[in-house]
């Protein structure tokens, strides 16, 4: 059958249903428990605020409305994923259609993607750098659109889904500098008369409930940021060990990639055209982030984790078509194909076999289970004179409670003043076993043997 361009959107809408249904249906079938990540922002889910001490809310926001929808169905969280990638997806296809003539470039721009796991194989864990993949992909979209149409609908959207994106992730910054850069950058050739600073309405309207309270919190999630990059670790040879390691790292993870690209073109000869602004603009957008993100290795000696990386290259199938698409035989991409192919089944194989085998993970927690048995014997002890209505640990053991339970318990820190909580209280996993506290009163003591450590312990309120 012909390529065309009807047919050829048909089996890109083919390829994003099996891909949700793939990565939605394999995770809920082979895991026991959702990813710690996930019940991490489930549980600040539960009670919403405008930040927690470790990330920015937008995460929590995503699955609460998904909980309020589907409840404690494990499947809607993996799908939520995929929703995710799936918008990604989808937009780099629309912007494709404005730099290629052919829409096989705009389809293979977003297969290339199966080359890197961070669209397949870790994508089921929904966490805070799942949930900016489309307001990362967004802004760019609407950073486009502002630049060819300058219209302000299209910048009001770039400041919205920015905003959106670094509510999602801190790490967003590194696209927003960079987007800050085009737009004065092109701003020079296009004299768009800076029309683009409308973004910062909605931007600063969405962002400035969490800068509040950033400040009212002792800046605690940008403390934790820093603490995960091991920046305590004062250490001259961090300025130039980390960043290689950091850019090894990022070469091996792009190692299947480059070899789906290769079956594209067999020869990498690419078409450099500074003059292009189409090129300039794919160029930036593309390296600056990972030149930032490198740097800031280099200069301040921090390591910079993998999994960070997340958004950074959904636009470099884009980039690598666009600068190779005279080198690209259209009519021969058997070999192409079957590379999509061996990488599109080998990574949901290989999930289910590491999910099967491996019995020490955390989605073999047995969250399910413990939240009956609490349930059963609240139900049993309270006799319905307390409602269940809070759940006090961290966010792995308590947040699964939370998720877990009937009620659906609101979650708190072992930070926040059990005295002011109404209602029914559990405390699980306490680090002082007896919790000799002035504002409560022990109910029921419940000892379990969680991950080897005994404990859940039962409260009621004083009051």
């Amino acid at each position: 059958m012909a390529l065309n361009n009807k047919n050829i959107n048909n089996y890109f809408y083919v390829f994003l249903i099996t891909h949700l249904i793939i990565w939605t249906v394999i995770p809920s079938f082979t895991n026991n428990n959702l990813p710690l990540d996930t019940i991490e922002a489930l549980a600040w889910g539960s009670n919403l605020e405008w930040g927690f001490n470790k990330h920015p809310p937008m995460s929590a926001v995503m699955v609460e409305i998904f909980y309020q929808i589907f409840g404690s169905n494990d499947w809607a969280y993996y799908f939520l994923s995929q929703i995710c990638l799936i918008i990604c997806f989808y937009v780099i296809y629309s912007f494709s259609s404005d730099l290629f003539s052919k829409k096989i470039f705009s389809l293979i721009s977003v297969l290339l993607l199966e080359g890197i796991y961070f669209y397949n194989y870790t994508s089921p864990e929904f966490n805070v750098y799942v949930a900016e993949i489309p307001f990362w992909a967004l802004s760019v979209y609407f950073c486009w659109k502002g630049i060819k149409n300058n219209k302000i609908i299209d910048w009001f959207l770039l400041g919205t889904f920015s905003a959106f994106g670094l509510l999602s992730h801190y790490l967003f910054i590194y696209i927003l500098i960079t987007i800050t850069f085009i737009c004065f950058f092109f701003n020079n050739i296009n004299k768009l008369n800076f029309k683009f600073l409308y973004s910062l309405i909605p931007f600063l309207l969405m962002f400035y409930p969490h800068l509040n309270w950033i400040m009212e919190n002792d800046f605690i999630t940008l403390k934790y940021g820093i603490h995960r990059t091991g920046s305590e670790d004062k250490n001259l040879f961090n300025h130039f060990v980390l960043p290689i390691i950091f850019f090894l790292k990022q070469l091996g993870i792009l190692i299947p990639f480059f070899m789906m690209f290769y079956f594209t073109t067999k020869k990498f000869k690419l078409n450099l055209n500074y003059k292009d602004k189409n090129f300039v603009f794919l160029l930036i957008i593309n390296f600056i982030p990972f030149i930032l993100i490198f740097l800031t290795s280099l200069i301040l000696g921090i390591k910079i984790r993998t999994m960070w990386m997340t958004p950074f290259y959904i636009f470099l199938g884009l980039f690598f078509v666009y600068v190779s698409q005279s080198f690209i035989k259209t009519n021969n991409l058997k070999s192409f194909l079957i590379a999509f192919l061996i990488f599109f089944t080998f990574s949901p194989f290989a999930y289910a076999y590491v999910s099967i085998t491996k019995t020490d993970k955390r989605t073999d927690y047995q969250g399910k289970k413990i939240a009956k048995i609490i349930n059963e014997e609240w139900e049993k002890y309270s006799k319905g004179e307390f409602e269940l209505e809070s759940v006090i640990g961290d966010e792995w053991v308590a947040g699964n409670l939370s998720y877990h339970l009937k009620s659906r318990p609101k979650w708190y820190s072992f930070s926040k003043n059990s005295g002011k909580l109404k209602g029914g209280l559990i405390i699980a996993n306490h680090p002082d076993i007896n919790c000799n506290n002035e504002f409560v009163a022990v109910f029921k003591v419940i000892k379990l043997d969680i991950e080897g450590k005994p404990c859940f312990v039962m409260f009621k309120n004083r009051n």
